[in-house]
């Protein structure tokens, strides 16, 4: 779930593509954009559409994960 910001705590989400992405085909691509205590992931095909957010505990334990897969 994304929540609006209160005035005041406004910022703008910077995407950038996932060093986990499929280099090999860039319209296969996750993007991810960091906010203070959150991670916010997308699809890069669909930069409007659905997105969610986790915390950055919740990431870094995510990251670790796939690192030992």
């Amino acid at each position: 779930m994304i929540r609006n910001a209160p005035a005041g705590d406004a910022f703008e989400l910077v995407w950038f593509k996932s060093s986990y992405s499929d280099s090999n085909n860039p319209n296969d691509c996750v993007e991810v954009a960091t906010a203070p205590g959150t991670m916010h992931v997308r699809d890069s095909k669909h930069t409007q559409g659905p997105r969610f957010a986790v915390t950055a505990a919740a990431w870094t334990e995510f990251l670790q994960l796939v690192e030992e897969a």
